[in-house]
């Protein structure tokens, strides 16, 4: 991200970058760069949203008994996360926050590893993003409680969303996007808007995301105006969490 903030806003230089690198990665750590000003929006690609799940033999049959069974068991329960900061950790927080309950976060080195240890109980929950989750689900041995979006995932349709299990509101999403170096004028952005909204349209791309279980964003958010404005108000809502958890980046 340093590389293209510094890069000459010529249109050669770009940033695919996600959620961490344009969000929270401006509150886990003292960057030489400003994530919202120091880069020029192109167009929001696709996102996927996370879903909580839980060890097989997990006592919980839904969400609200999954949380009474996280309050009957205070900082004995715990949750892995791809690491220190990552979305699952810090959606883990904002999880929290909103049911009341006190959960162990332990961190590993990425998703694989933690997921190996749900399977084999060795930790309680996760919250993490359907690629790494349906593989376990659909083998069964895992539990799924909830999608944390507004609607069920086409890849997992019995599993109900927060708003269905009882926690309206609680949406995470992890996303993609393109931004330009700051500086970039109108003309360039409107091209590369241009091809990546015609990429986004194509079926071949639309169905290989769809079997990742990404959700492609709507047209009409594709535009460099529409992620500007989401990015702002994604910064709006995380920073906050993570500052009061005082999370820091390793």
């Amino acid at each position: 991200m340093g590389r293209v903030a510094r890069a000459a806003p010529d249109g050669y230089t770009l940033s695919l970058g996600l959620w961490n690198t344009h969000v929270s990665n401006g509150a886990l750590y003292v960057l030489p760069y400003d994530v919202l000003n120091d880069f020029e929006p192109v167009s929001l690609l696709a996102s996927f949203s996370s879903m909580i799940v839980a060890r097989k033999d997990m006592p919980a049959n839904d969400l609200k008994e999954f949380i009474a069974w996280l309050k009957a068991n205070p900082n004995t329960a715990s949750q892995g996360s791809a690491g220190i900061g990552s979305v699952g950790h810090i959606a883990g927080v904002y999880f929290q926050n909103t049911t009341g309950t006190h959960i162990q976060h332990v961190p590993y080195r990425g998703s694989a590893p933690a997921i190996q240890d749900l399977v084999a109980g060795r930790i309680d929950m996760m919250i993490d993003a359907p690629v790494t989750i349906l593989p376990q689900l659909r083998a069964g041995t895992i539990k799924a409680f909830a999608v944390l979006a507004e609607s069920r995932l086409a890849q997992a349709a019995d599993v109900p969303t927060a708003d269905e299990a009882g926690l309206p509101g609680l949406h995470v999403s992890n996303w993609f996007g393109f931004w330009v170096p700051k500086g970039t004028t109108k003309d360039i952005i409107g091209k590369l808007s241009t091809a990546a909204v015609s990429s986004l349209a194509d079926p071949t791309m639309r169905q290989k995301l769809a079997d990742l279980g990404f959700e492609i964003s709507p047209r009409e958010q594709q535009t460099p105006q529409a992620l500007g404005a989401f990015q702002k108000a994604e910064i709006d809502k995380w920073w906050p969490i993570i500052k009061a958890a005082n999370i820091k980046g390793d």
